[in-house]
């Protein structure tokens, strides 16, 4: 990639960036986000080949950088703190969820420290209970982290993948450990016991 030029993508694009990485774990809803988008695989694997070489080339700029030129202004900003750490919460709105926002949290330098989907405010979200409840796009690791604690967050197979550990009641009552498996914060799968 030429220095000063980067490949154009829109907000569709990257909303196909999300499902790439989530088409491992859940081919069929993302095959029919695909047909909502009115877009197939192709073009899907085509925005995630040009967002990776955006984001490994040497002229790419920041991680924060990218998201801004990609999808505009955020919604909002605000202000957060994490233990010791002063951040900026940044969101946009994502039309393929539009119960959910995409959120960036930033450090004071512009660092990307996070970067993951979010429930959006005053948005209704699910009502976790039990195991049952985790369907596959329907809550967030926040939510379910804030549903079953306490929970204790694990690293995933790829960078925007994690993993959440807890214990959560089963339809009959009887509490078991899962472990909860997440791309860009939304709930994948539950892998078997």
């Amino acid at each position: 990639m030429a220095e000063g030029t980067r490949p154009k993508l829109a907000p569709l694009d990257f909303q196909l960036v999300l499902l790439r990485r989530m088409a491992d774990f859940q081919p069929d809803l993302v095959a029919s986000s695909l047909r909502r988008l009115g877009t197939d695989r192709a073009r899907m694997r085509e925005a995630n080949r040009r967002w990776q070489a955006w984001a490994r080339s040497a002229h790419g700029g920041s991680a924060l950088r990218r998201y801004r030129s990609v999808l505009g202004p955020p919604l909002e900003r605000t202000a957060r703190r994490v233990g010791d750490l002063e951040c900026e919460a940044l969101t946009w709105p994502v039309p393929l969820w539009p119960d959910l926002r995409f959120e960036v949290m930033t450090t004071a330098d512009g660092g990307v420290w996070n970067a993951w989907l979010v429930r959006a405010p005053g948005a209704p979200g699910p009502l976790l209970r039990t195991v049952a409840d985790l369907e596959p796009w329907s809550c967030t690791v926040d939510e379910v982290a804030r549903a079953f604690a306490p929970a204790r967050p694990m690293q995933g197979s790829a960078p925007t993948r994690w993993q959440l550990a807890f214990s959560a009641p089963d339809t009959g009552g009887e509490r078991r450990p899962v472990v909860a498996e997440f791309t860009w914060g939304l709930l994948q799968r539950l892998p078997p016991p």
